[in-house]
């Protein structure tokens, strides 16, 4: 995939968490998300197949994005909790 395809594809998925967090997975709009990517539906079918695949390629990524920024620290695991409820914070 080239530099453009990489940019739109994370374009995409940026537009399409913001949009399931708002709304979830019934309410979001492949529309809307095409929009705020600055692209267009054709390339969310194209790159992602559907809007549940979509969906879960956001989630893959919000959660890969989480264990790098929040790692799981088991000897104490309050001060990791809280971590991860500021982390969810900043990225609802």
């Amino acid at each position: 995939m080239d530099r453009n395809a990489e940019a739109t594809k994370r374009r995409l998925l940026d537009a399409a968490t913001n949009e399931f967090a708002a709304h979830g997975i019934a309410g979001a709009r492949v529309d809307r998300i095409a929009a705020a990517a600055k692209s267009n539906k054709a390339q969310i079918y194209h790159y992602f197949g559907s809007k549940d695949a979509l969906f879960n390629a956001a989630f893959a990524d919000m959660a890969s994005k989480t264990v790098n920024e929040v790692p799981m620290d088991a000897a104490n695991l309050p001060e990791y909790a809280g971590r991860l409820f500021d982390s969810y914070e900043r990225r609802p």
